[in-house]
């Protein structure tokens, strides 16, 4: 009975777990059922997102493929400089009201279609591309609210400056082919027409308050002169004179008659043109203020200048106390040096000193100056490894600056062909040899050449993951605060292990505070020329003709020199923060590869990237 009683019951619990373990199972089904329809949904609706970002990357791609060969057409003097010879025979008149208004419409045409696309539906890549053009477009148009066209020339940089180099046959422009020699007589033709309106405009400038500084003017006169010359040792003939073995006797019997038809019956005619009225007129109505704030919207156009150089908000009296203090901060450390070498006297009797030891001036012959920038080279090879694992394929060579521009110009890096035929060539002007001095030429090697604009510069050309638009486009503020940046690595490279070697990386990186302080000074301050020569002969210890001469450059390209300093510092910033933050994580090589792997960026993005980056190793 009992038996029966527990049989029933068992039976009945049974029944009674079964049907409640049945239902658990019809649940659990129809919960996996949602959930499938969800994943599936989840699934879709991810492969859709992705499926529309990849169709707006590619959208985007197009686009910006776009604006890269339209941008080479209308600025041919780029595309030669790429090393794509496509356009080596145009010249526009970029001083044109006609030329204006396309650049205008180019601009604004890129900036609308940017402005379609949605960020969430882009690759990380991508949105770097897109923000990039966006600012440079809008860079671009704003720059075109002002009238640099009615100052079209200057000591410095301009039209007839990049010819001359162009037509010297150590550049961009090559003469291989009976081809390239047409194509360089086209553009020299268009160089003529150039001419013309730039004396037209200067007219224009000088009836409306457009006018360069007397000083400037001064300096201006005799490269028009020598542009202006007759005799066959003019630059232009130089393609003349190095004719390829493979041309025949008539090929270079028709190329010599067209040239020096051209260049004396249009070209000089032209060029005596406008060196007359620059040495007459012109020098005449010339001002005696030094800024950019005499001209009308000069306050305006200083403040654009300095947020296209320094790619920051930064305003300009910003910039000057922050000028003030880094003078204040690299004087200390020159004193040290000072003492270290057992100098008697002060700072400024310092910097005399070194301007005029003899021992710093030992070279008797230009090709020693070039030797002794490539026995750098060699010396700082075996430590290059342990900074860096990112380094160019594109050669390099060390040249002396071309003599018609040698006098007034700077030591520079001029960057090789995208594809890297062409070397990179690193200029350095040696008007006075036995006057040369070799103190500060390790940090200027750093600067120019490696690891600063050679490998900046190179690398961006030949990084296959960059659209081609970023692979040539410029931001001082990244491109020179990069190279001066590199300056601070001297003593990890093997290099300022002599005192005044060192003291001349910090003369460097002090001339470039003292632009902080000199370039707001004259444009924003009311300095004169002759201030801001007198504060910087005593704040470094630079040559007083290089002085001048530099004081003059920044008269001539207002807020460019400040670029140097401020990007340098973002940098060096950027570096001290991730050393901090990352602790035994960080390594230098990878913050390196950070900094130069996406090409020339403006600070600020150049600023996130690196924060996400220090994000992401944490």
């Amino acid at each position: 009975m009992y038996f029966m009683f527990y049989y029933f019951l068992y039976i009945s619990l049974s029944s009674t777990i079964l049907h409640k373990f049945y239902k658990f199972i019809a649940t659990m089904k129809k919960l996996l059922l949602m959930l499938c329809i969800i994943t599936a949904g989840l699934q879709s609706c991810q492969k859709e997102k992705g499926e529309v970002s990849k169709k707006e990357d590619g959208k985007l791609k197009t686009i910006l493929e776009n604006y890269y060969q339209e941008r080479l057409k209308l600025f041919p003097l780029e595309a030669t400089s790429a090393g794509d010879n496509r356009y080596n025979n145009l010249l526009p008149n970029d001083l044109s009201d006609d030329y204006i208004a396309k650049i205008k419409a180019f601009f604004t045409k890129y900036k609308e279609e940017l402005a379609k696309f949605d960020d969430s539906t882009l690759s990380e890549n991508d949105k770097l591309s897109k923000a990039i053009l966006a600012w440079e477009c809008d860079a671009n148009l704003e720059a075109l609210t002002f009238r640099k066209d009615l100052m079209p020339i200057n000591q410095f940089e301009g039209m007839p400056l990049m010819i001359g180099q162009y037509a010297s046959g150590s550049s961009a422009q090559p003469f291989k082919t009976v081809e390239d020699y047409n194509n360089w007589l086209e553009r020299l033709n268009g160089f003529n027409d150039w001419v013309i309106t730039a004396e037209a405009k200067m007219k224009e400038g000088v009836s409306k308050g457009y006018v360069l500084p007397k000083a400037l003017t001064l300096k201006v006169i005799p490269q028009l002169k020598d542009l202006a010359k007759e005799d066959k040792t003019h630059i232009f003939y130089a393609p003349l004179n190095a004719f390829p073995k493979t041309f025949t006797e008539d090929e270079k019997k028709t190329i010599t008659d067209n040239y020096t038809k051209l260049i004396t019956e249009k070209l000089v005619p032209s060029l005596k043109n406008l060196y007359n009225y620059v040495s007459t007129d012109y020098l005449a109505k010339s001002r005696t203020t030094s800024g950019i704030n005499a001209i009308p919207q000069g306050d305006a156009y200083y403040k654009h200048l300095i947020k296209r150089y320094t790619t920051t908000d930064l305003t300009a009296d910003e910039i000057h106390k922050l000028g003030l203090n880094e003078v204040a901060r690299i004087s200390a450390e020159m004193e040290k040096v000072k003492n270290q070498v057992g100098f008697k006297g002060n700072l400024k009797d310092f910097f005399n000193y070194v301007r005029d030891k003899k021992e710093l001036m030992p070279f008797t012959e230009p090709q020693q100056v070039i030797d002794n920038f490539n026995a750098i080279h060699e010396k700082m090879k075996p430590n290059l490894d342990k900074l860096f694992d990112l380094k160019p394929k594109t050669p390099f060579v060390v040249k002396r600056t071309e003599a018609f521009r040698e006098k007034s110009a700077s030591a520079e890096y001029n960057p090789g062909s995208v594809d890297g035929t062409r070397p990179g060539i690193f200029y350095v002007p040696i008007p006075d040899v036995k006057k040369y001095n070799f103190y500060a030429d390790e940090d200027l090697f750093l600067h120019e050449a490696i690891p600063g604009h050679h490998y900046q510069i190179s690398l961006q050309q030949e990084n296959t993951s960059l659209p081609e638009f970023r692979k040539t486009i410029w931001f001082n503020a990244y491109g020179e605060g990069w190279a001066l940046y590199t300056e601070s690595l001297g003593k990890e490279l093997g290099l300022y292990q002599d005192p005044y070697q060192y003291f001349g990386m910090l003369s460097a990186e002090m001339h470039r505070a003292i632009r902080l302080v000199v370039d707001t000074g004259l444009h924003t301050k009311g300095w004169t020329r002759e201030q801001a020569i007198q504060y910087s002969m005593e704040n470094e210890a630079e040559p007083a003709e290089s002085i001048v001469a530099e004081i003059e450059r920044y008269m001539a390209i207002p807020g460019q020199a400040l670029s140097y300093k401020i990007g340098q510092l973002k940098i060096r910033e950027l570096r001290t923060k991730a050393e901090k933050e990352l602790g035994a994580k960080f390594s230098i090589k990878e913050f390196h590869n950070q900094v130069l792997e996406s090409g020339c960026l403006p600070l600020k993005i150049l600023e996130d990237k690196i924060n996400n980056w220090i994000q992401s190793k944490k």
